[in-house]
Parts: C-alpha cells; sequence; structure tokens
C-alpha cells in the first residue's frame, strides 16, 4: 500500500509518518519504480504502535526505546516497566507544574476587577520580570498579587 493508504489505515498522517522514518521510528520503505513509498501490514502495525504511545505522550526517544524492546522478543518486561514508570514521574510533574499554572492564574483572575478600569493584576503579572523563568515559584508571585 502507498503511504495514504498506510495512513488511512494506521490513524497516523502522511506527514508523520514521513516523519517518523526521518527520525528512526520506522525503517525507511522501498519505493515503486515512481518513488512511492510501500507499505505493508507490519509496517501499519508499528505506526498504531507508535500512534499509541504518541497519545500516552511518550517522547521520541523512548518511543524509539519501546519498539525495539517491542520487537525484541527476548526483552524483559523490567525495561519496558521502567520506561513507563519513569514516564508517569514525567506526567505526575507536569500535572504539578499545570495545577500551580491553574491556581496562578486562577488567584489572578478573582483579583482583577474585570469593570472599565485599566488595572489588571493578569496583565502586570504577565508584564512583570519573566516569573516563569525565575527561581520563584509560581505561588510565590500569586501570593504577592492582591
Amino acid at each position: 500500500m502507498n503511504i495514504g493508504e498506510a495512513a488511512r489505515a494506521s490513524g497516523v498522517s502522511a506527514k508523520m509518518i514521513r516523519y517518523y522514518e526521518q527520525v528512526g521510528l520506522l525503517a525507511p520503505r522501498g519505493r515503486t519504480e515512481s518513488g512511492y513509498r510501500l507499505y505493508g501490514p507490519a509496517e501499519v502495525h508499528t505506526l498504531r504502535f507508535i500512534r499509541q504511545a504518541r497519545r500516552l505522550g511518550f517522547l521520541v526517544e523512548d518511543i524509539r526505546k519501546l519498539v525495539a524492546l517491542w520487537h525484541d522478543r527476548s526483552r524483559a518486561s523490567s525495561e519496558v516497566k521502567a520506561i513507563a514508570l519513569e514516564h508517569v514521574g514525567e506526567l505526575d510533574r507536569r500535572i504539578a507544574e499545570l495545577k500551580e499554572m491553574r491556581d496562578v492564574l486562577a488567584h489572578l483572575a478573582r483579583h482583577c476587577h474585570g469593570d472599565a478600569r485599566p488595572d489588571c493584576p493578569i496583565l502586570e503579572e504577565l508584564a512583570s520580570e519573566d516569573p516563569v523563568a525565575s527561581q520563584e515559584s509560581h505561588s510565590t508571585f500569586a501570593a504577592k498579587v492582591v
């Protein structure tokens, strides 16, 4: 099947299939005489695997490791579990950061009058000395806003 058919069968866009080949998640495919890539059921299955891993938020390097482990029938499941647990930890960190950002923004919104006055703590905080990149935590700069 050609790349369009593989895209439809796997749920991965043709553009992403090309990208996955470029970064080495999917082996480069043979081509027809007219230059079209050819894909079979094994490649479609791998593309579905990659799509699922992306849905779970795995990064390309981790997906590369997972694909290699998936194809290695002599693998130890402990290797797969270690990658998954590391990713769970990263997701937990990201969730905590998102909750903190949400709390800061909610705090700022509560303290914005939302009327015809030009004073706005939301804009003032956004215009301050890059608080997100500073060493202060979001909760510290949220406490400063009254």
